[in-house]
């Protein structure tokens, strides 16, 4: 089965849609909320979970999937220490960024291959927090933590994440 030729998401059954969903909604919020850190481990794990949202689940299931790793991290308090309180400024751009990501990587997927569109849409995700995290330091809403933890940790994780959910989807085309 060429990868190209896939509609997004598969045309999986409800009950496995729901499996999955809940799957991803425990990796997407408990491994936050769980691990803290490293934030490399927790952001690849994220990230590998919102590209196998976008493989197998309809659009309906997004917006909880995009939303609960932020809401774990801020739950456990324990990413940004005494900064935290700066992460709720970043949610609405950390969501956004979750849904381009989703988005860019099933627009790409349908025109070029699998990993050509994780590329592309960790590199747009990357980007876009990169600009908000340097627009807010600039006008010193956060402090200077925030251009380290949402620039290139953010295209590494997005980049790793989407290469473990190309192996699950893998393993899921070949079975």
């Amino acid at each position: 089965m060429n990868s190209k030729t896939l509609t997004l998401p598969l045309n999986l059954t409800i009950l496995s849609q729901v499996s999955i969903f809940a799957g991803l909604s425990i990796l997407s919020f408990f491994i936050p909320f769980s691990l803290g850190h490293p934030q490399w481990l927790v952001g690849t794990i994220v990230n590998a979970s919102l590209f196998l949202a976008a493989v197998f689940l309809p659009k309906k299931y997004f917006l909880p999937l995009v939303i609960f790793p932020s809401l774990g991290v801020l739950a456990r308090g324990i990413i940004f220490g005494p900064f935290t309180l700066f992460l709720v400024y970043f949610l609405p751009f950390i969501w956004l960024a979750n849904l381009i990501l989703i988005f860019i990587f099933k627009v790409f997927f349908l025109k070029v291959k699998y990993i050509s569109s994780v590329f592309f849409a960790s590199i747009v995700k990357f980007l876009f927090l990169f600009a908000v995290a340097n627009i807010c330091f600039n006008f010193h809403l956060v402090p200077k933590l925030f251009l380290q933890t949402m620039g290139l940790l953010q295209l590494f994780t997005a980049l790793a994440g989407g290469i473990i959910s190309f192996a699950v989807f893998n393993i899921y085309r070949n079975r």
